[in-house]
């Protein structure tokens, strides 16, 4: 049995002081607020493990390269499959190693990993089909945090066209192929393997069809409406918005995330809603990428789930993309307050949607799953606790523990230094 004493923590009830949770093989067995400094200390506020929803990880090897000049998603795509033309499993696994430390760090616990880099350059399998899934997993294991694969269908370059050259390493070539590949993995404990659709232009209604009877209650995560040229060239094809398609389809529903949801139209929300569907806001890569702002305030009031990723990696901090979707909407609100500080940490914690139900909460049978952010440095110096969400950055996390385990102290990662293998990973994929 292992005590850990918060100063200050965030419970389901609310906020605590002196509170004592103590844990028992991974799991919370106890939470006792008001009680006496014992145990291993944690100096500051305390709150669940944070849920990264969508995450791209190759992707980090683009930061500080693509923001500047001008363009659009589509210019910058170009730069992406360039980046993904360089890696190899073992270059993968070197760089993933280095992303989910930094995630360790801003106190991420679960990532959800949506994978579409299978294959070689020119898409032939390598010798392990899922090579590069497997690079991943071991990368999470390293970091010491849980991994949803997402592993992604992408058969088509846009509707009606074959994969282009800088895609061919993303397709398995049918749906069947992708199953056959997907059913040798075999997931370790930390991981929990789930399904993706790229999007709607990526793969074939009749094929989004069969997979949505494929997918035998696993986490399943969609690329949808994050483009205006996305929903019109669905228009074209199908007569119907991207949403609409995947209703008629049959994959809208409880075990599905709709990744971004920003350009949604007409009744796309009602049907989300009326499905289960959850829908998970990237607010730092959409505004990077200048793909626009969703609707959160709506999906909310129509009681849509909300979750949270850094997708493109160009920011981890988990606190920022929660803050964002605040902000975001009180600029085309004009209004304060859109979203509470604790609607705000249930995006931020919102394990299920990967396949973890049983974590994001600090209480009896949980997963412990800690972080703890100082309240003693320029940022947060002065706040209530209560108020941490809106002045916290990645950077004040000083401790996370994972299923149980610490795996940060004292701001730094116990196994990884994340900025000496990360601008080595990524210099050698430059040069």
């Amino acid at each position: 049995m292992l005590t850990f004493w918060a100063e200050h923590a965030l419970l389901p009830g609310g906020p605590a002081d002196a509170v004592a949770i103590e844990v028992a093989d991974g799991r919370v067995a106890k939470v006792t607020p008001g009680s006496r400094r014992r145990g291993d200390v944690l100096a500051g506020v305390t709150l669940p493990g944070f849920a990264n929803a969508h995450s791209h990880a190759f992707h980090r090897a683009l930061r500080g390269r693509t923001q500047a000049g001008t363009g659009t998603f589509w210019t910058w795509r170009e730069g992406m499959y360039a980046l993904s033309e360089r890696l190899d499993p073992d270059s993968y696994y070197r760089l993933a190693r280095g992303v989910y430390a930094e995630m360790a760090l801003a106190g991420i616990t679960t990532v959800g990993e949506f994978h579409y880099l299978h294959h070689s350059p020119g898409g032939r399998p390598y010798a392990d089909p899922n090579a590069m899934g497997e690079a991943l997993i071991q990368a999470a294991a390293d970091a010491g945090i849980r991994i949803t694969l997402l592993d992604t269908l992408y058969l088509a370059g846009g509707f009606g066209l074959p994969l282009e050259p800088a895609q061919r390493r993303f397709g398995d070539g049918s749906l069947e192929a992708w199953l056959d590949r997907v059913e040798k993995l075999d997931p370790p404990e930390h991981a929990v393997i789930g399904g993706a659709v790229h999007s709607v232009r990526a793969v074939p209604d009749e094929a989004i069809a069969a997979f949505a009877c494929s997918t035998d209650g696993r986490p399943v995560h969609v690329h949808l409406s994050e483009q205006r040229s996305e929903n019109e060239a669905c228009r074209l094809e199908h007569g119907c918005s991207p949403t609409e398609l995947l209703e008629r389809c049959g994959l809208l529903g409880p075990d599905l995330t709709a990744v971004h949801a920003t350009h949604l139209a007409g009744h796309d929300i009602e049907l989300l809603r009326r499905s289960g569907t959850t829908a998970s806001f990237c607010p730092t890569t959409e505004r990077d990428l200048a793909d626009g702002l969703g609707p959160a305030r709506a999906l909310a009031e129509a009681g849509v789930r909300l979750s949270l990723g850094t997708d493109s990696n160009a920011i981890v901090d988990m606190f920022e993309e929660a803050r964002a979707v605040e902000m975001h909407e009180r600029l085309v609100s004009e209004e304060r307050g859109r979203f509470t500080a604790e609607e705000l940490l249930e995006a931020m914690t919102r394990h299920d949607t990967l396949g973890w139900p049983d974590a994001g909460r600090i209480e009896v049978g949980a997963r412990a799953d800690l972080v703890t952010v100082a309240t003693t440095t320029p940022r947060t110096a002065g706040i209530d606790p209560s108020g941490v969400v809106y002045a916290a950055t990645a950077a004040d996390i000083t401790d996370v523990i994972a299923d149980g385990r610490r795996i940060v102290a004292g701001g730094r990662h116990l196994r990884i230094d994340a900025g000496v293998e990360l601008a080595k990973t990524i210099g050698a994929l430059w040069t």
